[in-house]
């Protein structure tokens, strides 16, 4: 997919944009301006997205950060039914990721690792958690970290971003569960969230860029048809 006539002089703006209202938005929740944090996190995905098309980044990365972009609106309020929804769009928008990473293999050792946390986290929260969101969010949980496990295929930056996002959604589940949390938890919820968001875009949109004789073969053939 190549950027449209004159788009390409978009990038740079789009991407200071994004890092500017990132830096708003967790300056924001570290003073407590619950006014800011509610004004620019609904920018944050659509900025970054907007940042992927500009680049001409394959259409699976734009639908997995414009989901991520609805599971950040839907998560605002503080309502179960919204909270559900919110976690649909989030779990739809990984699945575009393990899509977009397709079937190139991944460091077995990683998986099981990635497989060990998980079963730990979930055991740790489970008394916890609400009976209604136990099964939701380990299906949720599941999914992630296929996700984050499955992210080493675009590279080291994908691989971390994934591992971020994890941890990003590791830290809320703790909230859900009644679980000891970290000073300025949202902060920490939103940094991780954002960096892992970025660099799971980086990383999609350099190998896409540079993708002669570099990417997976899967992804190359994918990078085809989009």
């Amino acid at each position: 997919m190549t950027p449209r006539t004159g788009v390409p002089r978009l990038v740079r703006p789009l991407i200071i944009a994004f890092l500017a209202v990132s830096a708003v938005h967790l300056a924001g929740l570290l003073a407590g301006l619950e006014a800011l944090h509610a004004a620019t996190k609904p920018l944050l995905m659509l900025l970054l997205a907007a940042y992927a098309a500009a680049r001409g980044g394959p259409r699976l990365l734009i639908a997995a950060l414009l989901c991520g972009w609805a599971g950040d609106v839907l998560l605002m309020p503080d309502a179960e039914p919204a909270f559900l929804a919110g976690m649909g769009f989030f779990a739809a928008g990984h699945v575009c990721y393990l899509v977009l990473f397709g079937r190139a293999p991944v460091r077995p050792v990683s998986g099981v690792v990635y497989a060990v946390v998980l079963v730990t986290f979930v055991a740790l929260l489970w008394p916890g958690l609400p009976d209604g969101l136990r099964i939701p969010l380990t299906g949720y949980s599941l999914l992630l970290t296929a996700m984050a496990w499955r992210a080493g295929v675009l590279g080291r930056r994908a691989a971390l971003g994934g591992a971020l996002f994890l941890f990003s959604d590791a830290l809320i589940a703790t909230g859900i569960a009644d679980r000891p949390q970290l000073p300025a938890h949202d902060f920490w919820i939103m940094l991780t969230y954002i960096a892992g968001q970025y660099l799971l875009t980086r990383g999609a949109l350099d190998l896409h860029t540079n993708a002669t004789g570099a990417a997976p073969e899967a992804y190359r053939e994918r990078r085809i048809r989009i």
